[in-house]
């Protein structure tokens, strides 16, 4: 089983970077692929990116690609979310996520078993 906390959420104003971490417990975290998805209030989850475990393959949700970058420490057991280019858009709860098919980057959230509590990022004008 895997455990997963994320931090780094806060308020930021619009064009600036925010950088979210998740941290994954146990000995296991090399073997599942991660992803980041988002949930604005009144709208479902969103797809926001995906890694592989060995970082070979990566994706992004087109709302994010180019200003967002997704990596990921197998020896801290860490993933990161690296958000730049803020838009107002972008405030939503921000959740981390394991996927047990360590070689894809899943969009879909019926793939990932384990979720992390959310943080809260907030976009301002």
């Amino acid at each position: 089983q895997v455990q997963l906390v994320e931090s780094g959420g806060g308020l930021v104003q619009a064009g600036g970077p925010l950088r979210l971490s998740c941290a994954a417990s146990g000995r296991t975290f090399s073997r599942y692929s991660m992803g980041w998805f988002r949930q604005a209030p009144g709208k479902e989850r969103e797809f926001v990116a995906a890694i592989t475990w060995n970082s070979d393959n990566i994706y992004y949700g087109d709302s994010v690609k180019g200003r967002f970058i997704i990596s990921r420490d197998n020896a801290r057991n860490t993933v990161a979310l690296q958000m730049n280019s803020l838009k107002r858009e972008d405030t939503a709860v921000y959740y981390c996520a394991g996927d047990p098919n360590p070689f894809r980057v899943g969009v879909r959230r019926e793939y990932y078993d384990y979720w992390g509590q959310g943080t809260q990022v907030t976009v301002s004008s």
